[in-house]
């Protein structure tokens, strides 16, 4: 890809290296998504979309974390004005309007805007170590990227239900 970036890998895998690799690099905040992250994704996911050689994207994570949520630290003192004026997440759907295939391969936690983030994806390889939830009802909000929609489309409208109102986990 080319690109020098401050929160992510990013390279060309595979026998011909016709995948594309993105793998989220915050290991300190448990790939907690920030702003700059995600610009860096949506730079990164556009690269791989516009290059002919490139056939697939693979996005992951780390063995602890494929995104432990939002940065919340990043977010705390926002106002909902502030939020809806400056478009903040504006620009996080961009996995879901890629046209080539994105496979998110999760270990660790994905949770909150990384479980959001994995649903973008078209496929999801869960590893022995994921685990899934939407906990924002336990920071008083509820999922924010269209995880309400996603989730329910996934895992049906029960557990959809019990997952952002408990913001309890699922596993693998």
């Amino acid at each position: 890809a080319g690109a020098a970036f401050q929160y992510l890998l990013v390279e060309k895998t595979g026998a011909q290296k016709n995948v594309g690799l993105i793998q989220l690099n915050r290991p300190q905040a448990l790939n907690a998504l920030c702003e700059g992250l995600m610009a860096e994704l949506r730079q990164a996911l556009e690269a791989m979309e516009s290059d002919p050689e490139v056939g697939a994207i693979v996005l992951t994570g780390s063995q602890k974390a494929f995104a432990a949520g939002a940065d919340i630290k990043e977010m705390q003192n926002k106002t909902f004005q502030e939020c809806y004026g400056s478009g903040f997440l504006a620009g996080w759907d961009k996995v879901s309007v890629v046209r080539k295939p994105i496979i998110a391969a999760v270990n660790g936690y994905a949770l909150g805007g990384g479980c959001e983030l994995a649903m973008m994806c078209d496929i999801i390889y869960a590893g022995e170590k994921a685990q899934f939830g939407q906990p924002e009802i336990l920071l008083g909000t509820i999922p924010g990227a269209g995880g309400t929609q996603r989730l329910t489309r996934a895992v049906g409208k029960s557990l959809a239900m019990e997952m952002v109102l408990t913001g309890d986990r699922i596993s693998a």
